[in-house]
């Protein structure tokens, strides 16, 4: 249609204002009164009218062609009288004017006015002379003639009052009823595309669905395409021809593909028409090519303009006046890219489908795109075809792997906030998501949407982030709660002005404490003093409320609520302190005299409250320590002085005395220094334990480690004027006959253990950074005097239950409520820690076992959590080698020289402490929300100094020591291969020492696992650790080959490969086998090579070894049973052939192990014996889908007829059988013509297997096993359902004559008949199907 505009003006000529109404409502007819075109119309009932004013119609518009089309048939001259017809139109338009009126839609005359269809629409003179067929090819022809006429004046292209002339000529041609030649009006409309300018292009171009017939459209398209080509400024008019154009599948598909190869070259505000048309242009048979090539092409990071335009161009908009639109941008072409996406991922079931294949197929992270996250939120957010769980899986899948990472997001969110601000709900559910998930791999990414949405969203967003991240940590899941803190502190950081508008949401954590570990309330209170503090605009009401807080708890009797007042008040304090006075150029500063009265009135506060109780007091001491290493204070000369000086002075006055005669039992012990004249003193550790003293003996650590750390502030690391308490004795007594001490004096004892033993752990905090060799042989001393007196400790507590153990409790390591109700549980049960080596302790055990224990002692893996806590620092001992000093006699001779070095025992303790350390920094996931009812258990417990350090800094210390840990597994290595050689290798040769073998076994494990645990972390498979761990793998690769350099990651790995794999030939035991297989695998994942057969071969190199321990006894019990099972796991993933090796196990080694003695083993797989056959049997039944093998081991059943073995293949018989039904019977239904009598073999042995199944079910009946029977009606349904689908095969290949039904006897495995139950069917095939 065309809009017509009100002619405003009058004529060009100037003409008096009569006249000119004079001229506008005269006649054409009367500048031509001889016309045959004038005089035809008139006749017909058209009145031409000249100037601005429209031509009139009398009569309906189909009679007028009517009456035209009479007249000019009937006319003498017919059919020359066309011609002159047409020659006459020609004359008549060669006015503008005149041309113009008859362009324009016709008006009824006055005349006519009554007439009921003088209201319709009128069509224009050209239009109604286009619908008579004899005049319309002629009238065509003029109008292409005419074009060309505005086309080059440019100034008649669009008139003054507004109209378009080239446009209306073009819209003539619209919609006719019938087109006499259509080719030919074709072949016109493309040569005139050729030749006319790009916006008359655009106008042929858009009108050619409107203009031409069906039968046109193929050639159109063909030259449309090939115009696409050439000229990609005409993208969007041919597109969207395109699109509504009618095109068989084979022609529209070629179009696709080369509009898909001019992507990348078309302008960016055409990119959406191009996008569009891609995506609608797609079959329903083949979506998935051509949306993998779309995402290929689609580069969206190319729409981003650079930042200083972007910042120009925000200049630009603000200066714009109101109502005026400013120039588009990238954004808003990216927007509506993706609005098409989205329309038609909702409206078309496969392209939503295909999107997630396509980003699922991609294996590099580099090859992932910023589209990829858009489409996920679009999938998301529209929810189409239940696209949003697909989209949730697939990003997890993608994080997990490291495909989609950090960089990636921060790219999105930097280039296209305004695009990604339309989908906030879902980037705030899918963050929900990932930081709620159980796997550590995910959680961190969902912490960087969030922090990318908070800031580059608006502050509704912001406030919607902030509330979420409250939830999380007022949730209770203890992994999330950490996530969700350390968010909100990185927020406070990194953004105080925004975030002080949020204070009141992050100060409801406040109500929900209860629930939190001491680390979390830490790391709340250090936020919301951040808040409190460092906005003092904005943090003056929540002051007041923190200060009524810690008040509040710390008057409190509740320990647990003192517990949370103490950690506030000493944050708070940390918070205050940074806010001190720094004048310009000064490296230090001093605190304003406000907020020291503050500090200090807060110190004294909490030392006043926490007086009465030694837990409270040693907390407090600790959690000041832990302010003066973490939060740098050494500026604060005020507070650090003060506490200095007060440290000092009472640690002196409670703890140390002159060292002198003392009253029996009291006996001096454990001094390093011979050289009394230096000093003598002692820490007076017995008396306060049997003494009404003013301090307690739990207060002896903590106070120590605060004293240590303020004078490393004050003397910059300086420990010279406390080293005399690294080698000063402890008054103690008598611990060696623990034998004959009751009850009361042995609990006394451990009491004294726990205390001496935290004093030399912390002691060895505090010296272990010194270089000082003599030093540094006191350090490794004290190790020494640790491993002996927990091995006294084991003796004394394997006969005593500790009802008060709590005052031994080191307080430092922040024992929750949860774990001081575990304490009595504890102590009697020594099996509590789940931080230990698993499996240490068996849940059930024999009367002889525990008779054997009361004697050797018991385990401290349950009580390892009231140790105090090893610093990482500490694990520099293990770089200690062989230290010596020379003794001097009395007249300063050298009399002998004394050596230290890390023996066995000192070598286990550092190590099992390194490897709790690595196995909670680098291995640790989320913790679920515990069960109802049932206390929780918190991993944090013993890591309060270790959680204040994050992964990459723990995995850089591990590669530091990493050559030191090489030597000692080198030294394992070569002890035992030493002893293997010297007693022609027999492992239980008499002569061999078994307490130090056992040692060396731990310690060969541990170093294994400290390998695994760190070469395991998650971290290194960012691209932002790929450079620490070339160097942790390039210390393996140099011990091996040390000349090589400058080697890429894969030959790295190879190198690190080799290395390793040279220790398999002198592990001594199963688990220690496991763990370095386990190792060997974590190494080959970071290279390229394919060490496929190297770890089948190494794996079934321990399956066929036969494992002794020291004291001769072969290998038993769960421990083994599990190392056992997952090396078999491994060993038949690994290997190519998973079918031939399950029935090289049950064919060759069950066989021998049926025939071999009750305890022996099989010949052809030693790990292979009645009792682990359990093990094998369980574990082959999940692997193996060949009924050969099936068959195999259900008649093994037969032998082995225990109860355990029963349940397994009950459960796991229906397992395989279920399995087999729906993945094994559709390929025998398909199968069956071309393989008759190979499918009739499989069912006879299958039928087999079934009816033994059967037989075991009625064996369970029988002697009424409810363990059993809780596995039969399913058993027996698929069963069932076995016997009608192999029915249904038959009769899908038409055999069902075949199938015949018969009856069978409910037996037990020894083949007796149960009377009760007579019937019941079961498959039988005959002899030929």
């Amino acid at each position: 249609t065309v809009v017509i505009l009100p002619d405003s003006r009058t004529d060009c000529r100037e003409l008096p204002e009569s006249q000119a109404l004079y001229r506008r409502s005269s006649s054409a007819q009367d500048l031509h009164p001889d016309s045959v075109f004038v005089q035809f119309l008139k006749e017909s009932g058209v009145t031409l009218r000249a100037g601005s004013t429209a031509n009139e119609i009398a009569v309906d518009q189909v009679i007028f062609q009517k009456r035209l089309q009479q007249r000019l048939r009937k006319n003498p001259r017919f059919p020359n009288i066309i011609q002159e017809f047409i020659s006459a139109l020609e004359t008549y338009i060669e006015d503008p004017e005149r041309f113009r009126n008859c362009l324009l839609p016709c008006v009824p005359s006055s005349s006519s006015q009554q007439d009921t269809n003088s209201g319709s629409y009128q069509e224009s003179l050209v239009r109604l002379l286009l619908g008579i067929e004899m005049l319309q090819t002629l009238i065509i022809n003029i109008l292409f003639e005419k074009l060309p006429e505005f086309i080059n004046v440019l100034c008649y292209s669009v008139r003054e009052d507004g109209l378009n002339v080239p446009r209306l000529i073009i819209n003539q041609l619209k919609w006719l009823d019938r087109i006499v030649d259509g080719k030919d009006l074709s072949s016109k409309l493309m040569q005139m595309v050729s030749v006319a300018p790009v916006e008359i292009q655009r106008d042929i171009i858009t009108s050619l669905p409107e203009i031409l017939e069906d039968s046109q459209h193929g050639d159109t398209a063909k030259e449309l395409n090939g115009l696409l080509q050439q000229n990609t400024q005409l993208a969007v008019p041919i597109l969207d021809a395109l699109s509504s154009l009618n095109l068989s599948s084979a022609l529209l598909s070629e179009v696709r593909e080369a509009v898909m190869g001019t992507l990348s070259a078309v302008q960016l505000e055409d990119l959406p028409v191009v996008v569009k048309f891609i995506l609608h242009s797609i079959s329903a048979s083949g979506p998935n090519e051509v949306v993998c090539d779309l995402r290929k092409k689609l580069e969206l990071e190319q729409c981003v303009l650079p930042a200083v335009l972007q910042a120009s161009q925000s200049r630009m908009k603000s200066k714009a006046v109101s109502g005026v639109p400013s120039c588009s941008n990238g954004q808003d072409s990216v927007a509506l890219v993706l609005d098409v996406i989205k329309s038609a991922i909702r409206f078309q079931k496969t392209i939503s489908e295909a999107w997630l294949k396509a980003i699922e197929n991609v294996d590099e992270s580099d090859d992932h795109k910023v589209v990829d996250l858009l489409v996920l939120f679009i999938l998301h957010s529209t929810n189409a075809n239940h696209s949003r769980r697909g989209a949730e899986r697939v990003l997890k899948v993608k994080v997990r792997k490291g495909l989609i990472q950090e960089s990636l997001l921060q790219k999105t969110f930097k280039g296209h906030a305004q695009v990604m601000r339309g989908y906030f709900p879902s980037i705030l559910a899918l963050a929900q998501g990932l930081l709620r998930s159980s796997d550590c791999c995910v959680v961190p990414f969902g912490g960087h949407m969030y922090k990318q949405a908070f800031t580059g969203f608006d502050s509704y967003c912001q406030q919607e982030v902030v509330g979420s991240l409250v939830t999380h940590a007022c949730s209770g899941v203890s992994g999330e709660v950490d996530m969700a803190l350390e968010l909100l502190y990185e927020l406070v950081s990194q953004r105080p002005a925004e975030m002080s508008q949020f204070t009141v949401f992050v100060k409801g954590i406040l109500d929900y404490m209860d629930n939190l570990t001491s680390q979390q309330i830490r790391r709340l209170f250090h936020l919301l003093s951040h808040l409190a503090f460092g906005q003092e605009q904005h943090g003056g009401h929540i002051q007041d409320d923190m200060h009524i807080v810690i008040r509040k708890q710390l008057s409190s009797m509740v320990p647990k609520y003192k517990r949370i007042g103490i950690i506030g008040a000493v944050m708070m304090v940390g918070s205050m302190g940074a806010c001190r006075n720094k004048p310009e150029g000064s490296q230090g500063g001093t605190l304003p005299k406000e907020t020291h009265r503050q500090v200090m009135a807060l110190l004294e506060l909490v030392r006043s409250c926490s007086e009465s109780s030694p837990e409270a007091a040693a907390l407090y001491y600790d959690e000041l320590a832990n302010l003066l290493q973490t939060c740098k204070l050494d500026l604060l000369v005020q507070v650090c002085a003060w506490i200095g000086k007060s440290v000092l002075e009472d640690f002196q006055e409670d703890f140390v005395v002159d060292l002198g005669p003392f009253v029996f039992p009291a006996s001096v012990m454990y001094n390093l220094d011979d050289d009394e004249s230096q000093g003598g003193i002692a820490i007076n550790l017995l008396p306060l334990m049997t003494q009404d003293q003013r301090v307690s003996p739990l207060c002896l650590s903590p106070f120590f480690r605060l004293l240590r750390l303020c004078e490393e502030v004050q003397h910059q690391g300086d420990l010279e004027e406390i080293d005399a308490l690294l080698g000063c004795p402890l008054i103690l007594t008598d611990m060696e006959k623990v034998e004959s001490l009751s009850k009361a004096e042995r609990e006394f004892l451990c009491s004294l253990l726990f205390y001496t033993i935290n004093w030399f752990r912390e002691v060895v905090n505090a010296f272990c950074k010194l270089n000082d060799p003599e030093m540094k042989m006191k350090v490794v001393t004290r190790i020494q005097n640790i491993t002996y007196l927990q091995s006294l400790l084991q003796t004394c507590l394997a006969g005593s239950v500790l009802h008060c153990l709590c005052v031994c409790v080191c307080v430092c390591v922040c024992i929750e409520s949860s774990g001081r109700k575990r304490k009595a549980s504890a102590s009697k049960n020594s099996s509590g820690d789940k931080s230990q080596l698993k499996g240490d302790h068996p849940e059930k055990e024999s009367e002889k076992e525990k008779e054997k224990d009361a004697k050797s002692g018991v385990s401290l893996s349950s009580y390892w959590p009231f140790f105090r806590e090893l610093d990482v620092e500490a694990l520099s001992v293990l770089q200690c080698g062989l230290l010596s000093r020379t003794l001097l006699d009395t007249e300063l001779h050298s009399k002998l020289k004394e050596e230290v070095q890390l023996g066995p025992a000192e070598l286990l303790f550092m190590l099992e402490d390194m490897w709790r350390k690595l196995d909670f920094s680098l291995a640790s996931a989320p913790a679920k929300k515990a069960p109802f009812l049932k206390s929780k258990t918190d991993r944090a417990v013993g890591f309060a100094h270790l959680q204040q350090k994050n992964a990459k800094e723990i995995a850089t210390c591990c590669m530091e020591l990493l050559p030191t840990l090489c030597t000692h597994l080198e030294n394992c290595h070569n002890h035992f291969q030493t002893l293997l050689s010297e007693h022609q290798g027999v492992v239980d040769a008499p002569g061999v020492d078994v307490k130090e073998q056992q040692l060396m076994c731990s310690a060969y494990q541990l170093l294994l696992q400290v390998l695994h645990t760190t070469f395991s972390w998650a971290g290194f498979s960012g691209p932002e650790h790929r450079a620490l761990l070339k160097s942790a793998l390039g210390v393996l690769a140099g011990r091996l080959k040390e000349d090589e350099t400058d080697l890429t990651l894969d030959q790295l790995s190879r190198h690190a490969f080799e290395y390793l794999q040279n220790f398999r030939s002198t592990v001594p035991s199963l688990n220690t086998a496991l763990c370095l297989t386990q190792l060997l695998i974590v190494l080959s994942q970071y290279g390229g090579s394919n060490h496929r057969t190297y770890r089948e071969q190494i794996s079934a190199h321990f399956l066929c070894q036969e494992w002794v321990t020291a004291s001769g006894e072969k290998e038993r019990g769960n421990k083994y049973n599990d190392a056992l099972q997952t090396l078999l796991s491994i060993y038949l993933e690994h290997t190519d052939d998973v079918l031939k090796a399950v029935e090289e196990i049950a064919g060759e080694g069950v066989p021998e192990l049926m025939n071999a003695a009750k305890d022996a083993n099989s010949r052809s797989w030693p790990t292979l014996n009645r009792q682990t056959f359990l093990v094998c049997s369980e574990k082959l039944l999940t692997w193996n889908l060949a009924v050969r093998d099936f068959h195999i081991l259900i008649n093994l059943v037969k032998m082995f007829d225990s109860r355990p073995v029963l349940t397994v293949c009950l459960k796991y018989g229906r397992l395989f059988l279920e399995s087999f039904l729906k993945l094994g019977m559709p390929l025998l239904d398909y199968s069956f013509k071309k393989h008759k009598e190979d499918v009739q073999s499989l069912l006879k042995t299958f039928q087999l297997s079934t009816r033994q199944l059967h037989y075991m079910c009625g064996h369970s009946k029988i002697r009424q096993d409810t363990g059993l029977t809780n596995h039969v009606p399913a058993l027996k349904k698929s069963l069932e359902q076995f016997v009608y689908r192999v029915k249904a095969m038959l009769t899908l290949n038409h055999c069902q004559e075949a199938f015949w039904l018969g009856n069978l006897k409910n037996r037990d495995l020894k083949v007796r008949f149960d009377e009760e139950e007579e019937e019941s069917s079961q498959l039988q095939s005959e002899e030929e199907v």
